[in-house]
């Protein structure tokens, strides 16, 4: 899994194909980047930020809260993800971005995005297509949770991320990083940890994953597909 190629220019460039000169700026873009333990907030509901963060490494969550305490995870960030875009056009942070493994996350100014998307038409709608992209993935949740079956839904996500770690260079084989708990499975499909554990293991049973030590295995992609009623089309890859 080659973590040294920067993900963003992978992730923009496979939504829009760039110059040597974007892909120089995009390079020197951001400020500094910050290392972050597992399970840590890295953006909170509420905050008022003059940054962006692009994940580089690590797998995040997108979430929010209820009133009673009980967290509903609303997306996962990979790296190439620019994961608060909107806070240099909203003033607040209306979720809260969490570490589900250990992430290095790259500060980009508000100032310095700005200028980007207004020197390279082909970066602004780069940026933008990302944005659009975020949201078909969000309303796909919104089907997955709402109409299919917890074994559905736990199929789906496992496609969902495979192929967006694909997209930016971090799958081998059949082969990806799993940071996520039963638990984080649970509040990202709506689903008890027992419905969660069923359905881990009618996958397995089903000859269709490997799940061990953190590192996911789809043995037979279109059995999972298929399982999962997943086609990608709402990611837009070219």
């Amino acid at each position: 899994m080659n973590e040294d190629i920067n993900p963003m220019l992978r992730k923009l460039d496979a939504l829009q194909a760039l110059s040597d000169g974007d892909q120089f700026a995009l390079k020197s873009i951001y400020s500094r980047t910050i290392d972050y333990e597992a399970h840590i907030d890295i953006a909170r509901e509420g905050d008022r930020v003059g940054e962006c963060g692009l994940l580089m490494s690590g797998i995040a969550c997108r979430y929010s809260m209820t009133t009673e305490g009980k967290r509903q995870i609303t997306g996962f960030v990979v790296p190439g993800d620019i994961f608060d875009v909107q806070s240099f056009l909203l003033d607040v942070m209306d979720h809260s971005i969490a570490s589900m493994s250990a992430c290095t996350v790259a500060v980009i100014p508000h100032t310095a995005l700005v200028a980007l998307t207004e020197n390279s038409g082909r970066l602004a709608l780069a940026v933008w297509r990302e944005s659009l992209v975020e949201a078909a993935t969000f309303r796909e949740w919104v089907v997955n949770v709402g109409r299919r079956s917890a074994y559905q839904r736990i199929a789906h996500i496992m496609c969902e991320l495979y192929c967006r770690l694909e997209t930016v260079g971090l799958v081998e084989g059949s082969t990806i990083r799993w940071p996520i708990t039963q638990s984080d499975i649970g509040d990202a499909c709506g689903l008890s940890i027992v419905h969660v554990n069923r359905s881990l293991q009618a996958l397995r049973g089903n000859d269709l994953i490997v799940l061990q030590n953190g590192i996911l295995t789809i043995k037979d992609w279109d059995g999972l597909a298929e399982a999962g009623e997943f086609d990608g089309t709402f990611l837009h890859r070219q």
